[in-house]
């Protein structure tokens, strides 16, 4: 399946444009646009995120970069070798994912980083095509509940099917035309790699660590 991403100046959500707009006359160096999935469709791994933060995902056109999200994320996935290169916070910096790809279930920044329902729904269709173009998908981890709604109504699966626990491995029956040739896909929940979390620690390295080591250990089975 072809994959399909928002337009430079997608026009599908009034209200994510209009901050968009405004974003532009505040921050005209910034990227303001649907921001760009990270990593090759032939991943085995798929992250996905909520949306892209204002001054991270935002400004610099690449999931989690410039993020604080992205300062825990993209350091783990490399020690545990799913990326190479030095992250630094930037898109054309020489990081590289290695069998891992990164999205958002929401391509544009919305305002105090929190999408509405009907935007959610309105984006899901590039999560279902993106989801649906990876050959060699096997791992979903999904960070936070959000993420976690957005990929089991992307497969086409009630919410009452899996609910959102931090370490839980969900297997999953798609409802949905998918390239991969796996039977079954496995959902992975973990708590958002955010500042708050972190801080308040509700999330802390161990534990995602923790969460990238069963992910590993789920593709060698």
């Amino acid at each position: 399946m072809k994959l399909v991403l928002p337009s430079e100046n997608c026009s599908l959500c009034q209200r994510l444009c209009s901050y968009r707009d405004n974003n532009k006359l505040k921050y005209p160096h910034y990227h303001n646009g649907p921001v760009e999935p990270f990593g090759e469709l032939n991943a085995q791994i798929l992250i996905v995120g909520l949306a892209p933060g204002l001054n991270g995902a935002n400004q610099t056109n690449r999931p989690f970069t410039n993020d604080y999200a992205g300062d825990v994320l993209y350091p783990i996935l490399k020690k545990y070798g799913l990326a190479k290169g030095e992250y630094q916070k930037r898109k054309n910096d020489g990081y590289e994912l290695v069998n891992v790809r990164v999205t958002n279930a929401v391509k544009c920044v919305p305002p105090e980083n929190k999408p509405t329902t009907d935007e959610e729904k309105t984006c899901r269709q590039f999560l279902i095509n993106e989801i649906s173009a990876m050959p060699n998908l096997k791992v979903i981890l999904s960070l936070g509940t959000i993420s976690h709604k957005n990929v089991l109504q992307a497969l086409g699966l009630k919410q009452s099917f899996a609910k959102f626990k931090h370490g839980e491995v969900y297997t999953l029956q798609p409802n949905v035309n998918l390239a991969t040739t796996q039977k079954s896909l496995l959902l992975v929940d973990s708590y958002h790699t955010s500042r708050y979390n972190i801080n308040t620690g509700v999330l802390t390295y161990e534990m995602f660590e923790e969460i990238i080591e069963k992910i590993q250990g789920l593709l060698n089975k």
